[in-house]
């Protein structure tokens, strides 16, 4: 199938499909062109597509996809590892989702601190400065 159709099928942009396979996450023959040079791409690509997809609805980026995709192919016990990876991936958006907390408490405190008037002693509206606790 030429990139169109591969396109409209996995809800890829073309550019997002030509970048995975500049990034080598998909890979079409040399041999497996057309007559007028069209890379022709197979059931195969369509899936690793899909696959992809499903992975980065999970949260993993694109280093971390390539490294399950390869780590999935061509190995006797491909999962041995997975549990520990996906381990560490919910620590990491534990992690993140801390952090995020961090900052929305962070704000709820300039919210709360700010009247719109933006009254200022510094460069900044005096909102920014206040500190947990502290009232304006």
């Amino acid at each position: 199938m030429l990139i169109g159709e591969l396109a409209a099928k996995s809800g890829f942009s073309r550019d997002t499909i030509r970048y995975y396979e500049k990034l080598g996450l998909i890979q079409v023959d040399k041999l497996n062109r057309g007559a007028n040079n069209y890379k022709n791409y197979s059931s195969y690509s369509l899936e690793r597509l899909v696959q992809i997809a499903h992975f980065k609805d999970l949260g993993f980026t694109l280093t971390e996809i390539s490294g399950l995709l390869t780590s999935f192919e061509g190995k006797d016990a491909p999962c041995v590892d997975l549990p520990s990876k996906l381990k560490d991936k919910i620590s990491m958006f534990d992690d993140k989702i801390a952090l995020l907390e961090k900052y929305k408490s962070k704000l709820l405190v300039v919210q709360q601190a700010c009247d719109g008037g933006c009254s200022s002693s510094t460069n900044l509206p005096d909102c920014f400065s206040q500190k947990p606790g502290e009232e304006n």
